[in-house]
């Protein structure tokens, strides 16, 4: 059986698991790795490459940094001449205009972290979260000009735990990205995938986190809300509040049955009890701005000349 020839685009760290699949299938002839320029990072302001670039590098893969692959006129005059079979995108942040789209021989495919159509966009792993969802999964779609809009050639579906964070979840969808991805391909070469188109009717959206979401508003809102605010927000873009003024970060919370008034806080039990709009949390995990992280105990024990009227700013 003939390899097909596959272009692959991506950039985090995410896509290195489904990018290494590529890199080793024994049916795949991984023709270029396509990836964002080298960014300054860290306290020197260091020229770091992306994961991906790092990871073509290392194997001495063809590697193509750009940021704009619309605006590659050589690499689209190429393909044009000489058309690959695959161009397999995932967490790449650039939008692929229609001349590329219509290049391959069988397609442009994405992969998306959600059920499609549920979660188009950025940040479909936050919102299921958010949202409280108890299954999320991966869906590979043909590309098409609209955004996540493709029809779905292949998906499968993923448990999310009681208590998992956005962090946590990521690692395991980069990881089930590339088990679909990997019976995908195995459909493809034996002419098996069956393509469903998505319904409009159904469709949701997952636009990106801004650090301003991370804001909790505990009087107007649930204990469940809250909780979920905190799961999917950690460990980025991360979840905040203000104590006596003062930006506190809250990594972790847990309902409790004790009564404290909405919006208030209530240190009586040497713990950080938050009312909401239908109980009380405790903020279990937290970080004032320029201190280590710790245990609302541990912070209360350092908190000099503290008194029961210590209340969280909300508003």
């Amino acid at each position: 059986m003939k390899p097909l020839n596959t272009i692959f685009c991506g950039t985090p760290d995410f896509a290195l698991p489904s990018l290494e699949l590529l890199a080793n299938h024994p049916a795949i002839n991984l023709k270029m790795i396509i990836t964002m320029p080298d960014r300054r990072s860290g306290r020197g302001k260091q020229l770091v490459p992306p994961p991906v670039a790092t990871f073509a590098k290392e194997n001495k893969l063809p590697l193509l940094q750009t940021e704009n692959l619309n605006h590659e006129q050589q690499l689209i005059s190429d393909l044009q001449q000489d058309p690959c079979d695959l161009i397999i995108v995932l967490a790449f942040a650039q939008f692929l205009g229609s001349k590329l789209l219509d290049l391959p021989k069988v397609g442009c495919f994405n992969i998306h972290t959600s059920l499609l159509p549920k979660y188009r966009g950025a940040a479909p792993i936050q919102y299921a979260i958010l949202n409280n969802d108890k299954i999320t999964g991966v869906s590979i779609q043909k590309m098409v000009k609209k955004m996540d809009a493709g029809d779905i050639a292949c998906t499968d579906q993923l448990a999310i735990a009681a208590n998992e964070t956005g962090g946590q979840l990521y690692t395991r969808l980069k990881f089930q990205a590339a088990l679909t991805l990997n019976r995908f391909l195995d459909e493809q070469l034996y002419g098996q995938v069956n393509y469903i188109a998505q319904d409009e009717n159904d469709a949701t959206y997952a636009p990106s986190i801004s650090k301003e979401q991370g804001r909790l508003h505990f009087a107007s809102s649930r204990c469940q809300d809250v909780l979920n605010q905190i799961r999917a927000f950690t460990p980025r873009p991360g979840t905040f509040c203000f104590l006596n003024g003062e930006r506190l970060k809250v990594f972790a919370a847990a309902k409790t049955a004790e009564k404290v008034k909405e919006g208030e806080l209530d240190t009586s039990f040497n713990s950080l009890l938050v009312g909401t709009c239908d109980g009380a949390l405790r903020l279990t995990s937290v970080q004032l701005a320029g201190k280590k992280r710790c245990s609302d105990q541990e912070l209360l024990n350092g908190f000099s000349n503290r008194s029961s009227n210590n209340k969280l700013e909300i508003s």
